[in-house]
């Protein structure tokens, strides 16, 4: 029986779908061959698809972080206002259907089969004629994106908030039709692909700059604003830069405890010394609020190209909106901590955010796990300014991961003298429970991949 075959629509259901899909190359958790990244798949499989990306306008973000909660910030916003709105995001933490969504929701399990049933046909159509040329057909991340345009095209939303999901340039998502662009922070990550300097990573993300649209870009590196200002100036697309024409000022709380950090106020000032707002967002830390102002400032250049979105809107949006593992509370005995940071520019702002609380107990506890090409010392030396204990695992969930081994090694190195160790998540978790006695704060960062898996040792715990 062929492919084609055992996947007709009416037999199609769920499994069968992301059993399909996982056959699909996936750099998520693969390493990448060199010349793997490029858009002509993706052009192919769109034309097969009748270009469903040019039935909607899109707001597209790039960055090493803070994309995903920028994204999420201004979909929430836009729909506040009234409006339709598709969300595409990455890597998901519990389930698939989280990277898609309209309205708020989650791409329902029939959406996503109707969606299948569109593309799994394209995607093989392009299989065939790229076997004939000895070459691969779409990745994984390629039908994703496939899938998410197809269910925006449907579902007629008035504006998809897009995420890249590595780089920017070479990135499936730059076929969308931007009507606003986004640069969140620049920093060091996916260096094997993207190249070893900062200009190179920035220069790869500033590749979604598009002619005449405009761009709002948080980078504060000099050689990331540099890479970016060229770019603009290049497609002559106006650019509203942090501390040059907005600027984010985080009000302070006399006295926080850890319980407390879910909540976040800041104030906007754009232009700086002028036109002076305070918002208040439901995700923490100063790096959130940086996020939330470029938000806030995409949805001010929506409402200059035909949307309506009003500051009420705008504050309510903010107000509504959380992601899972970014500073996630999960537990109270022991206080449990969910945080995705995955490179060092995260890892800082996590501790920079946690320190912000004066009433922390005295031993604090991190769970790490992260993938092997990430900058493991670097990570764990910054986790050592404000963390007790670590104890290292490896999630199973993604071949790239790290081996404890390996991890024990880094840590040794970043000055961490007697790290424990955990040969699964669910053990980590059981060990962290037992030096917290109830009291401890626990912690849980390094990897998407290490969130999801500790988030389900955490739920068959069933803590009181």
């Amino acid at each position: 029986m062929t492919t084609s075959q055992s996947h007709q629509p009416r037999r199609l259901n769920r499994l069968r779908a992301l059993q399909w899909l996982e056959k699909r190359a996936n750099f998520e958790r693969q390493t990448p061959r060199a010349g793997s990244f490029g858009l002509a798949r993706m052009r192919s499989l769109l034309r097969e698809l009748d270009q469903p990306q040019r039935s909607f306008p899109a707001a597209h973000l790039a960055g090493t972080k803070g994309k995903g909660s920028t994204a999420a910030m201004l979909a929430g916003i836009v729909r506040s206002a009234g409006y339709r709105v598709g969300c595409y995001l990455s890597p998901h933490v519990d389930r698939i259907e989280e990277r898609i969504t309209v309205g708020g929701r989650a791409i329902s399990t029939a959406d996503l089969l109707e969606a299948f049933q569109r593309v799994i046909p394209a995607v093989e159509a392009i299989d065939r004629r790229a076997a004939r040329r000895g070459n691969a057909g779409p990745t994984w991340f390629e039908v994703m994106t496939a899938l998410a345009f197809t269910h925006f095209a449907r579902s007629q939303v008035d504006l998809a908030v897009i995420e890249t999901g590595l780089g920017g340039r070479l990135d499936a998502t730059n076929l969308c039709v931007p009507i606003v662009s986004m640069i969140t922070s620049v920093s060091y990550d996916h260096m094997e692909m993207l190249g070893d300097t900062i200009t190179a990573i920035a220069t790869e993300k500033a590749g979604i700059i598009r002619r005449h649209c405009p761009v709002i870009s948080a980078a504060t590196h000099p050689e990331a604003i540099s890479a970016v200002t060229q770019q603009a100036a290049r497609r002559r697309a106006r650019l509203l830069l942090l501390d040059r024409d907005f600027t984010v000022t985080p009000e302070k709380l006399a006295s926080r405890t850890a319980q407390q950090l879910i909540a976040n106020r800041f104030t906007l000032n754009s232009p700086p010394g002028t036109n002076i707002s305070s918002y208040t967002t439901a995700m923490t830390g100063y790096h959130q609020a940086v996020n939330a102002a470029v938000a806030v400032m995409a949805a001010r250049v929506l409402s200059e190209r035909g949307l309506t979105i009003s500051d009420q809107a705008i504050r309510r949006g903010l107000r509504q909106t959380r992601l899972p593992a970014r500073i996630e509370w999960l537990a109270t005995r022991p206080p449990v901590i969910l945080d995705a940071a995955h490179n060092v520019a995260s890892m800082q702002s996590l501790v920079q955010t946690l320190k912000q609380s004066a009433k922390l107990p005295r031993r604090k506890i991190l769970i790490f796990a992260a993938s092997r090409d990430k900058q493991l010392v670097e990570m764990l030396a910054e986790s050592r300014s404000f963390f007790t204990d670590v104890i290292l695992t490896r999630y199973a969930t993604n071949p790239r991961a790290a081996t404890v081994a390996t991890l024990r090694r880094a840590a040794e190195q970043a000055g961490w003298p007697e790290p424990h160790l955990a040969s699964t998540p669910g053990e980590a978790v059981s060990i962290a429970r037992r030096l917290a006695a109830g009291r401890g704060l626990v912690c849980v960062a390094g990897s998407f991949f290490l969130a999801a898996e500790a988030r389900a040792a955490l739920a068959a715990e069933q803590p009181g």
